[in-house]
């Protein structure tokens, strides 16, 4: 059963493959620059093809590194999606746990100014990053609802969670921190 804010935004919290979500763009876990070999970002270009690690490195060559807490954009290769937006979350105990709040509000705005509809985020900073699940969940829950209001065209927000563990957690934080 998904969750509604009051401006109508559905949130579902879902336990998957994020390559395999339905989505306009999803979130990859990324880190500064944008080079694809674990995790989520593994994944992305393994499922979603080569021509996805090309263009981000690309977008480096271009811009310079993305900073923590910022987002970069490419397409999304074979996946279902037609963007990725590739958030760079912190690794905890070296930034400040906050810049997952910036990554998770520059991706909504991203979404927005590309007038996508729906976005599916991971848990991000929670893999090699080493952020606990808990933490990260409650940042991420608080940086979307704080965010809502900003938001005109995107009206379904997923969040896609690999194990039992991170989707029970995310589940239990989200219900919590956007229930009235």
């Amino acid at each position: 059963m998904p969750l509604k804010l009051p401006n109508g935004i559905e949130i579902e919290i879902v336990k998957g493959d994020i390559t395999e979500i339905e989505a306009d763009a999803i979130v990859n876990a990324a880190n500064s620059y944008l080079e694809h070999g674990g995790g989520v970002a593994g994944a992305i270009v393994r499922k979603g093809g080569w021509e996805i690690q090309e263009e981000s490195r690309e977008w480096v060559r271009k811009y310079g590194p993305v900073p923590v807490g910022g987002v970069a954009v490419t397409r999304a290769g074979r996946l279902k999606a037609k963007y990725i937006i590739h958030a760079v979350g912190p690794r905890c105990g070296v930034e400040p746990i906050e810049k997952l709040r910036d990554a998770v509000i520059n991706s909504l705005r991203k979404a927005e100014e590309l007038r996508l509809t729906s976005i599916a985020f991971p848990a991000i900073s929670t893999g090699i990053f080493g952020c606990p699940y808990d933490e990260a969940a409650k940042i991420m829950a608080r940086a979307i609802r704080d965010e809502a209001n900003n938001l005109k065209s995107i009206k379904r927000i997923i969040i896609c969670l690999y194990n039992d563990e991170a989707y029970q957690i995310f589940n239990e934080t989200f219900k919590k921190e956007l229930t009235p």
